[in-house]
């Protein structure tokens, strides 16, 4: 498990398999980086502050009898503009999520039309995703979905939701199974929908309700980059593939590194030298060594740009010549070119 708190930047690599981000808001009275604000329907943006707050200082102890409180940072929406299709978010954009688990800590603190909070997720763009808010006017928690700026729901049942009251939301994707409790109940048994699959994750309230949210953990299960992807694929396409590595810029600067590879414990570590020979003039380099033939080769855009280099290692055969090792490793790259448009989303 990866587990990030994202204000304070602390890592702690726990177990490969899941990941898991903190929203705490400590140590900041500015928005994070990797935040930003967006407006869903009609109306004004909302107002996203962190703010100090008498919240519950941690999990699981989320009720209206809770004594582990203290004043602590919280995201906070503020304006009270009174729009009606009006639908702030504050997204989170440093990650894309497909599989996880969301608990959120929320507390409705003013609103005339509207008292809600909630959580957006597997966001397309402010017309496409899908959200589970808590309405304390209306004494219900429900799940609906925004398909090109159409709203359709309700699914959802009724739940006491106090003003002014610190309360726990809880939402699953797995595939396309949705659930959803509040403190720890859930509303209705598990939803199922395939419109969307993936998708960013962000804050959530309507019209003129004041909201607040401490913290948040995301648990879920990492994207595998595209290119990963395309190399698995390959490397049980092709029985005669031996090894198989992409090597492109790094994404916080110029050095190349390899961003896939059939070996696990490449990926991340300094390219070749002739990786960028490779990307930089669009030559193709061979090599032969006990019985295994490489081919390093560039690997294009739809553009036809040189964006990374693809070291094929395949078995040698008798008569092995330069020529023919260039022409088996051929298919395998253009089969990764057929999956790529452009630099970002190879990295992706």
């Amino acid at each position: 498990m990866l587990r990030a708190i994202i204000v304070s930047l602390f890592i702690v690599v726990l177990r490969a398999s899941s990941a898991e981000l903190v929203f705490d808001w400590t140590g900041t009275t500015e928005l994070p980086k990797g935040f930003r604000s967006v407006l869903s329907g009609s109306g004004q943006p909302g107002e996203w502050k962190i703010i100090f707050d008498e919240a519950p200082s941690a999990f699981p102890a989320i009720s209206a009898r809770a004594t582990n409180r203290n004043v602590r940072p919280v995201l906070a929406q503020l304006s009270k503009e009174r729009t009606d299709e009006r639908y702030p978010i504050l997204m989170f954009d440093g990650q894309t999520f497909t599989d996880f688990t969301i608990a959120t800590q929320f507390k409705i603190v003013d609103g005339v039309d509207e008292q809600m909070a909630g959580i957006a997720f597997r966001i397309q763009d402010e017309a496409n995703y899908y959200y589970v808010r808590a309405s304390a006017l209306g004494g219900n928690v429900n799940f609906f979905k925004m398909q090109d700026g159409q709203l359709i729901g309700p699914v959802g049942g009724k739940a006491q939701i106090p003003k002014g009251v610190w309360q726990e939301l809880t939402i699953q994707c797995q595939g396309n199974q949705i659930r959803f409790s509040l403190n720890g109940t859930e509303i209705v048994p598990a939803l199922r929908d395939n419109t969307f699959n993936s998708g960013k994750i962000g804050f959530w309230t309507k019209s003129d309700s004041v909201s607040y949210f401490g913290e948040t953990r995301i648990t879920y299960t990492p994207r595998e980059r595209l290119a990963q992807s395309l190399v698995s694929d390959a490397i049980k396409k092709f029985p005669r593939l031996q090894r198989l590595k992409i090597s492109a810029p790094a994404a916080n600067g110029p050095e190349l590194k390899v961003i896939a590879s059939s070996n696990p414990s490449d990926v991340g570590q300094p390219a070749k030298k002739e990786a960028a020979d490779v990307i930089a003039r669009g030559v193709i380099y061979h090599g032969e060594d006990k019985g295994t033939v490489f081919v390093t080769m560039p690997l294009k855009d739809s553009n036809g740009d040189s964006i990374a280099a693809v070291e094929v290692v395949m078995k040698a055969f008798p008569g092995q010549t330069e020529k023919n090792a260039i022409a088996r490793a051929m298919p395998i790259v253009k089969q990764l070119e057929a999956h790529v448009r452009n630099a970002a989303e190879l990295m992706q």
